[in-house]
């Protein structure tokens, strides 16, 4: 079950890194050997599916503007890890970001939780549609065998999702026949590194990230994972530490902005993690891919159709919702978490601040309902 649970974020891992290299021009070798490193050494620091995940706002926001203005380089996505590592590094540090979570309601965390919840649910929904019919099987499927512990649903809709997409396109298969084992040793990224890139990975990468990484990857990624393993628990400046250290690194390998993400926790707890173990498999896999085979990665992800990829989105969305559950009774709290759940279905950013000040105005009794 933990092999299975280490797949169960795909559907946010494949998309973003085919997008980096599809449309950034970014190397595989250097994301896929960020990810590995980083996914093994915070299975096994945390012992818990920790998971490690690319930031989704600099990730959308360098495949859009790469593709509409060319302002976003490979240059300026690792500039934007350096950035990026050394605030979160800063403020996990000192102590800021713990003091700063301290001061968030839990029923605006749960607002956010439920709320990332929805928009994988929605997300994963909108990538079924690309095949409905794929989709419909693959999740049902899943879903009859998710508590089976001798079958692994994880494994089952993989096979399923690779014999669908080998059947599409034949030339995915013709591709990766004609793939080359080759051995490429890691480099160093960060020497050809201009101000010009670290300043404009700062402004439009880096800087737009902070609220969502805030809200997701460090509140509700703690929030998550205290629940479901309160006999391993974490804070938020271990969190937010993690998170500079993470990034430093994958700038200097080369690689794309990082975060931890409540979704990826409940995508690996909900396919059978329990354990560090589950994260260590899949980046040891992916450390496999960058060293012996970065050059064919792009036609690897895109043997999985979107739509199994949809599914596994929308139940790792479905389980996060789940955890979200734990209502306050107090009426004005409750419509709270829900105004911070409608904002965080659109941007996770808006949302933590439209939930802090719904809280502020009904500490003041200025929220009358």
């Amino acid at each position: 079950m933990e092999w299975a649970g280490a797949f169960g974020d795909l559907g946010t891992l494949i998309p973003f890194v085919v997008a980096y290299i599809g449309m950034v021009g970014m190397d595989p070798f250097g994301i896929l050997f960020a990810f590995g490193v980083s996914l093994i050494v915070c299975g096994a620091y945390c012992r818990t599916p920790m998971p490690v995940q690319p930031m989704k706002a600099a990730g959308a926001v360098a495949a859009t503007q790469a593709a509409q203005t060319a302002v976003i380089t490979p240059g300026a996505v690792v500039g934007a890890s350096l950035a990026t590592g050394a605030i979160w590094l800063l403020l996990g540090m000192t102590g800021t970001a713990r003091r700063v979570a301290a001061l968030v309601p839990r029923f605006v965390v749960v607002g956010i939780i439920l709320g990332l919840g929805m928009a994988f649910m929605i997300e994963g929904i909108k990538m079924m549609a690309t095949g409905w019919l794929i989709a419909a099987i693959g999740l049902v499927g899943t879903l009859l065998l998710l508590t089976n512990r001798s079958i692994p649903a994880m494994f089952l809709l993989l096979l399923f999702g690779a014999m669908c997409g080998a059947f599409a396109e034949p030339a995915l298969l013709r591709k990766l026949g004609e793939a080359t084992i080759e051995f490429r040793p890691p480099s160093f990224a960060l020497s050809g590194l201009t101000w010009k890139d670290f300043g404009l990975g700062l402004v439009f990468l880096a800087l737009p990230q902070l609220p969502l990484t805030l809200g997701n990857a460090i509140i509700a990624t703690a929030e998550e994972n205290n629940r479901l393993f309160p006999d391993r628990a974490v804070n938020e400046d271990k969190l937010s530490t993690s998170t500079g250290v993470l990034n430093l690194f994958s700038a200097s390998a080369g690689g794309i902005p990082m975060c931890h993400g409540a979704g990826g926790m409940a995508g690996h707890v909900a396919f059978g993690a329990r354990t560090g173990g589950a994260t260590i498999i899949l980046g040891v896999i992916l450390l496999l891919l960058a060293l012996f085979l970065s050059g064919s990665i792009e036609t690897l992800f895109s043997i999985l159709p979107k739509a199994v990829l949809g599914v596994i989105l929308f139940l790792t969305g479905a389980q996060l919702a789940l955890g979200s559950c734990e209502f306050s009774k107090n009426k004005g709290e409750r419509f709270i978490t829900l105004i911070t759940a409608a904002f965080c279905i659109w941007n996770v950013g808006l949302g933590f601040l439209a939930g802090m000040a719904g809280a502020y105005l009904n500490k003041r009794g200025l929220l009358k309902l």
